[in-house]
């Protein structure tokens, strides 16, 4: 057998060459642990936000969570389980002809028709049958009797054409047409021992392959290659020119096996001697003991590496993530937050008593002859006051409508502008667009008006009431304005929205301060209920990021259980 157990990877810990990795060794808990920490951790990573590296995060993560559970771990508890060996390829490189010319009888279908394995078929000897028809290795395939053929099922075959000690699994194909298959095999591939590489002379210059090939030299993976049809008057020039590849992509250790093209029997099962050179090969992982532990430790050692490196790039993900997501966060808070400043300028600038309502204030309370009248003494102003309290209710309620109307249009005005900039933002970026789909939510929601409306309409009822509990100095007094206390409500809305004469008419009443005191009170009431309604009418955009799996913090936490595996393993070697 060719001295293929030495990588030549700079990385490799300097025991290997002694033939020890001692944290492969000894296993001890504390690997184990942080492992499985590790594993929560990634488990709990989602990137559920579109960003350029999300489609990328989620599939490592899968691959991750795969090779954690489907190799890793089952390996580390159990050492010197038998080997796994999966014989991976192109589509009609020959993989399940060479399983079965290998057991020496069918027990994975080959034919013509493309895709050919669709369901994966593992063949072991009938004395390791413990190791592989419970879910140690590959848990979430369902395991299925030999003749079952049923997709997402693992075939679980016991022939003794198989040694004792190593289990062989025909995968799909690596360049299926199907997805599924192409996403089936490279689990598969990574849950292995050693990949058995199957490709044939007029193929083995295929891109896929070689960047399947590419990562098990850089995971340090144990690989065979299978030189497969090849014409007996061309094996030395094919076979020189595929080491060849095979040493410039770091895989010159790995032996090549070849086999000469023949015909199979009627069984489509080749001569014993065609694949007598694999034959040999899988007779010597089991026989040579020390050559076997190097290879588990080599594939394992590389493995682990690979799933911190993934871990790295997979901290640098949720960093983004948690970016993404503040981002889409403060658009929804600026567009809202300016609409509320606005609305808060408007509301005490004077803005709202203008046009008609403006007009219709005036006309209320008859500004000159009026205000004239609150000038004089004695029981001219009790009479005229008298007058514009009892005189005036349905004139107070106009007034008092157009002051409601007034100041919904213009909080509709200001939550369409917020409505229409956050829409604006969020499609702007991959994560918003997809958030958002086909819904248009440009415009306030078809009940915001009549939302605004009942809370308008309850804020005037505690402008009301701040007039009616409010104490005067002339208990008669007092009695008066109880009549006219819709008229005087009215007064304290104008009082808030700023200008005279609201708040020389009510001064004239109640007195400087308490009507400060009041007009103070109903605009923080006002502020509230706008600060409510407009958080509620910005749920339509915060709701959709609420159910998001996002963790805060994520990156920093998957980046400390990386290096508590890392460390783990110092301490171990």
């Amino acid at each position: 057998m060719n001295d293929w157990h030495q990588s030549g990877h700079d990385t490799w810990p300097q025991a290997l060459s002694a033939g020890k990795i001692p944290w492969v060794e000894t296993a001890p808990p504390s690997i184990r642990d942080a492992l499985a920490a590790l594993r929560g951790h990634l488990a709990g990573a989602h990137f559920p936000l579109e960003s350029d590296d999300a489609a990328h995060a989620r599939r490592t993560r899968g691959e991750t969570l795969a090779q954690l559970d489907d190799y890793v771990v089952p390996r580390l508890e159990h050492p010197d389980a038998p080997l796994l060996a999966v014989v991976g390829g192109s589509t009609g490189a020959g993989k399940s002809t060479l399983v079965n010319s290998l057991v020496g009888r069918p027990v994975s279908r080959a034919g013509v028709r493309r895709p050919t394995t669709r369901t994966p078929v593992l063949i072991h000897h009938p004395g390791d049958g413990e190791w592989f028809t419970q879910p140690r290795v590959l848990p979430d395939l369902e395991r299925a009797e030999a003749d079952d053929h049923s997709d997402g099922t693992l075939r679980v075959v016991a022939d003794d054409g198989v040694p004792v000690g190593v289990a062989v699994l025909d995968a799909p194909d690596v360049d299926s047409v199907v997805t599924g298959n192409r996403t089936l095999a490279t689990q598969l591939l990574a849950a292995a021992d050693v990949w058995l590489f199957v490709t044939t002379a007029a193929r083995y210059a295929d891109a896929t392959p070689w960047e399947l090939l590419a990562e098990a030299a850089d995971r340090r993976t144990a690989v065979a290659v299978v030189l497969d049809r090849v014409p007996a008057d061309a094996v030395s020039e094919i076979r020189g020119h595929l080491a060849g590849l095979l040493a410039e992509r770091g895989l010159g250790d790995a032996p090549l096996l070849v086999v000469e093209e023949v015909e199979p029997d009627e069984s489509g099962v080749l001569p014993p001697g065609a694949v007598e050179a694999v034959r040999l090969w899988l007779d010597g992982l089991t026989t040579d003991e020390a050559a076997r532990g190097e290879l588990v430790r080599r594939t394992l050692d590389g493995a682990v590496d690979d799933v911190l490196r993934r871990a790295d790039g997979l901290a640098d993900a949720a960093d983004r993530q948690g970016e993404v997501l503040a981002e889409l966060q403060s658009e929804v808070a600026d567009a809202y937050d300016e609409a509320v400043s606005r609305i808060g300028e408007a509301v005490s600038d004077g803005t709202l008593l203008h046009g008609d309502l403006l007009a219709r204030w005036n006309d209320f309370v008859d500004t000159g002859d009026f205000a004239r009248s609150l000038e004089s003494r004695g029981g001219r102003v009790r009479d005229r006051l008298r007058t514009f309290l009892r005189g005036r209710p349905q004139r107070a309620l106009d007034v008092g409508q157009a002051a409601e109307q007034a100041l919904c249009a213009m909080l509709v005005e200001h939550a369409d502008r917020a409505a229409e900039q956050t829409d604006q933002r969020w499609r702007r970026s991959p994560a918003g667009q997809k958030l958002l789909g086909d819904d248009d939510l440009s415009r306030v929601a078809s009940t915001f008006a009549e939302r605004c409306a009942s809370v308008v309409r309850e804020w005037h009822e505690v402008v009301v009431e701040l007039i009616r509990t409010e104490d005067v100095e002339d208990r008669a007094g007092a009695r008066r304005i109880s009549a006219g206390v819709a008229g005087l409500g009215v007064a304290l809305m104008v009082a808030v929205f700023a200008p005279p004469p609201g708040p020389r008419l009510l001064e004239q009443i109640f007195g400087e301060e308490v009507v400060r005191r009041n007009a103070a009170k109903a605009l923080a009431d006002l502020s509230g209920r706008i600060d409510a309604l407009l958080a509620t009418e910005s749920s339509r955009f915060t709701d959709r990021l609420g159910g998001l799996m996002v963790e805060a913090g994520l990156g920093d936490t998957l980046r400390a259980a990386v290096q508590d595996v890392r460390q783990a393993r110092e301490d171990a070697a």
